[in-house]
């Protein structure tokens, strides 16, 4: 798959999908801006805002926002991590409707978001997102790794289950976090315990062999 090339999304099929802030700029300052991301991600998903604020890392303080969503089950998140200036995302594309245009409606509230918040003006973004087509399992498991540890990798926490802006957590707690959907993912690994154990060892045998991320 041509990683330019949105075109190419097909229904029932896995992408590896990143970017971060124009020129490298800083995406999320401070708690409610990595909230608001993940506010606005499970609005696009067709997520009730009731079920979103019952989860502590994405409730908002401000729920009248204005975004059309898909119907519920279009998609489905596999694996997410916010990074300072940068995200990734492991999604699913149940349906015709393309993964690009859930991106560009996320990617255009959020940066009304941002612009508002921060008095700027301009791209938040850097470019179009970045996409990679997963289909196998153990590229699957591979991914899942390297998005998990990806605060680990830049020293951000010593290990995945410290850091709050992950799915990490989702998969080992309950966090009543209706955007992330680990049954998938947990059965590829073999269960929980697995979960945990081969995310870490694959991030420490594989990671220098990774070619993607920021």
């Amino acid at each position: 798959m041509n990683n330019r090339d949105y075109k190419n999304f097909a229904p029932g099929c896995i992408y590896h999908i990143y970017n971060r802030g124009n020129n490298k700029e800083t995406l999320f300052r401070d708690k409610q801006d990595y909230r608001a991301f993940l506010f606005r991600l499970g609005l696009v998903l067709g997520i009730d805002k009731d079920d979103l604020a019952n989860c502590e890392i994405i409730k908002s303080p401000k729920s009248r926002i204005r975004l059309r969503s898909f119907k519920p089950n279009y998609f489905k998140i596999h694996a997410f991590c916010l990074m300072p200036n940068h995200f990734h995302i492991l999604i699913e594309q149940c349906g015709e409707e393309s993964i690009s245009k859930l991106v560009a409606k996320l990617s255009t509230s959020f940066s009304k978001y941002i612009n508002l918040k921060y008095k700027r003006v301009g791209q938040v973004f850097q470019d179009q997102f970045k996409s990679v087509y997963v289909n196998t399992n153990s590229q699957l498991m591979l991914v899942s790794s390297y998005i998990h540890m990806n605060p680990v990798k830049d020293r951000l926490t010593e290990s995945p289950e410290k850091y709050d802006w992950s799915s990490f957590n989702d998969f080992i707690f309950d966090r009543n976090n209706t955007v992330v959907y680990t049954l998938f993912l947990k059965e590829i690994f073999g269960g929980t315990e697995q979960f945990k154990d081969e995310t870490i060892k694959l991030y420490k045998e594989k990671m220098s062999k990774m070619p993607f991320g920021f």
